[in-house]
């Protein structure tokens, strides 16, 4: 099965293939993994987005849909894809999750935001 890795958090999660990567990261999303999904992984925001460092050529060309949402994201970059569109195959992939997607997930989670900033802990991670 292949393996969908978030290396922002160092943390791995098999998976089966057809699964998307905002679908892994709520399987792990316990052991740290914050992937933003303001509406609900639709392809209708850009708060999914995450950059694909490794095993990007093994998935599907982005829909002219996802460029559309992409061009309202920040730091867009040539390995840039929405987690909610993103479909693992066969291989493993390699995932960084932008800034931008983890403000967006303690956005939706300010209960979680409040005790991460009362901890000291790293809200860009």
């Amino acid at each position: 099965m292949p393996k969908v890795t978030f290396v922002n958090w160092d943390v791995s999660v098999e998976v089966q293939p057809g699964t998307t990567i905002l679908e892994a990261a709520e399987k792990v999303e316990e052991r740290g993994v914050k992937v933003g999904h303001s509406c609900g992984g639709v392809c209708a925001c850009s708060t999914c987005h995450v950059y694909v460092r490794e095993g990007l050529p093994t998935v599907e060309e982005p829909s002219e849909r996802e460029e559309d949402i992409l061009d309202k994201a920040f730091d867009v970059r040539p390995q840039s894809r929405l987690g909610c569109q993103v479909e693992v195959g066969n291989k493993d992939l390699v995932v960084e999750v932008s800034q931008e997607s983890v403000k967006a997930w303690y956005d939706e989670n300010p209960a979680a935001r409040h005790e991460a900033e009362a901890r000291g802990e790293d809200l860009r991670k």
